[in-house]
């Protein structure tokens, strides 16, 4: 089974924070012990802060910029359905997952650690998704008790995003799509 760090603890907390709160914290934390021990058990207390602060740096700076993101939405909304799909498929495959297209309501099975995601990329060129979509999707995987994925390029509207929420639905849309894309296109 894996380790899962709580979701309010500090440390997951600085992980979703900018770099620099750890950096900070890290300084914080070797003032204070500082106050009452040596430099030296100052600065160990300070290391998980400012190894945390790394480690958030790192990633930001592995994240494609927003810039790449545009270009590669724009570049997946030029493709015809079955490239769009080939590019999908190979972006998940470069993050680990094996990858099996089904027949039915959903395009693409994923499967990593003996978990299953159902993809949905139907409509995923339109402009702008409703909730409708998401209701026969929901409709069509419900009863399969999996993770399910609704893949979409453009705009998702507030019903939409509200409904998958309470349905248990992710919503992979313009910012997370671009990003799976970006490194496949090369942009």
């Amino acid at each position: 089974m894996a380790w899962k760090l709580p979701q309010n603890s500090l440390y997951a907390v600085l992980l979703r924070s900018p770099w620099w709160w750890s950096a900070l914290g890290g300084f914080a934390a070797f003032a204070l012990i500082r106050l009452i021990l040596p430099a030296p058990y100052a600065a160990i207390g300070a290391l998980p802060f400012l190894g945390i602060s790394g480690y958030v740096l790192y990633q930001r700076l592995r994240r494609p910029s927003a810039r790449r993101v545009a270009q590669a939405l724009e570049r997946a909304r030029a493709l015809s359905a079955p490239k769009f799909l080939d590019a999908l498929e190979a972006g998940f495959r470069r993050d680990g997952y094996a990858v099996e297209r089904t027949d039915g309501a959903a395009d693409l099975e994923l499967t990593r650690e003996g978990r299953i995601t159902l993809v949905s990329c139907r409509r995923w060129k339109a402009t702008r998704t409703g909730i409708e979509p998401i209701r026969e999707f929901d409709a069509a995987t419900a009863e399969r008790g999996v993770k399910r994925l609704y893949v979409a390029a453009g705009e998702v509207t507030d019903n939409a995003r509200s409904y998958a929420e309470q349905r248990s639905i992710e919503l992979m849309a313009e910012e997370a799509l671009g990003r799976l894309l970006a490194r496949q296109f090369g942009v």
